[in-house]
């Protein structure tokens, strides 16, 4: 695979003239425990997984069904692991639903996160979503008219407003068999939305989704905020029957994988968000069988090869603060 030459790129520094950009490197629970399928979940119990993380090196822990979410319950456990909340998922309905009643919906989760200095939301979009139905084909995604995604943006875009004055943002998470899933479908939406409404880009399902995952980066960078840096192995995408397999299927089957396991080039990819600035978090997310893919053994194989590419295109790595 032909990789693209590397951009270092540095940042102001009063002393020196300049300083490399910095980044966090984290990782999300679901290759510990998975939301949405059981059956792919490791008996582990919440400090078991935060330490393997730890020790796996990351500093940071998406949040997931086993965390308490009260900030003064989980900081001392986290504390203890020197890990800190880097974002967690939202099951959003704002599509079919108001914003009135979504801003209900998402308070609790946006006061723990303040509380707990997260640095944003992630949105995903769930009404209509045949994510999580196994028995629903990813033939049968739905599907938006245009114009019916560029009313769902500036709705969107009102409800990320608010979100963002009360002080803690969202960012949208696109997503296999979800509304937003394909490359086009996110330029219309983000073309449509405001600034206010960042976005989450993860690299699996834009790959899945059969996305370039390059192109998207060049066109949306401003907006990125968070980046899920999932792999995919393509040889099973590729065999999927997308008339009769779920996207559940599809992660049973071992399409998603983490960084250096899989078939995405990720320092073509980090190299490029880097030439736009990009300084936010990098996390590990790929939900994967725990028998067939010890997590700790995962966590280790992704930080390595994250932290590599992220140094090789001139990042300096974070630390959990002393």
């Amino acid at each position: 695979m032909m990789r693209e030459p590397i951009i270092i790129l540095f940042g102001q520094n009063s002393e020196l003239g300049y300083s490399p950009m910095k980044t966090k490197l984290g990782i999300a629970p679901i290759a510990w425990w998975n939301d949405d399928l059981e059956e792919l979940s490791d008996d582990v119990s919440l400090e078991e997984c935060l330490w393997q993380a730890s020790l796996a090196g990351f500093t940071g822990m998406e949040t997931g069904r086993r965390f308490p979410m009260d900030a003064k319950v989980l900081s001392p456990t986290l504390a203890k692991y020197k890990m800190s909340i880097c974002g967690g998922w939202f099951s959003g309905l704002l599509l079919d639903g108001s914003i009135e009643v979504e801003k209900e919906r998402i308070t609790a989760q946006m006061n723990f996160f303040k509380a707990s200095n997260a640095p944003c939301i992630v949105y995903g979009e769930t009404a209509r979503s045949v994510q999580g139905d196994r028995d629903a084909p990813l033939n049968r995604k739905p599907k938006l008219s245009n114009d019916e995604i560029k009313s769902y943006a500036r709705k969107m875009t009102e409800f990320a407003e608010w979100c963002k004055d009360e002080g803690m943002p969202i960012s949208y998470h696109h997503h296999m068999a979800a509304v937003i899933e394909t490359e086009q479908e996110l330029d219309v939406f983000m073309n449509q939305s405001g600034d206010a409404l960042t976005l989450l880009y993860d690299t699996g399902h834009m790959a899945f989704s059969g996305g370039d995952v390059l192109r998207v980066i060049d066109n949306h960078h401003k907006r990125i905020s968070h980046v899920h840096t999932k792999d995919v192995r393509q040889e099973v995408i590729d065999g999927l029957d997308r008339s009769k397999e779920s996207f559940l299927d599809a992660v049973i089957k071992g399409a998603f994988t983490v960084p250096g396991d899989g078939d995405l080039d990720f320092q073509s990819i980090v190299n490029r968000l880097a030439s736009y600035n990009y300084e936010g978090w990098f996390v590990v997310e790929a939900e994967q069988n725990p028998i067939v893919s010890p997590p700790l053994q995962m966590a280790q194989l992704g930080y390595k090869e994250l932290r590599d590419v992220v140094i090789t295109c001139g990042y300096e790595v974070e630390n959990f603060p002393q």
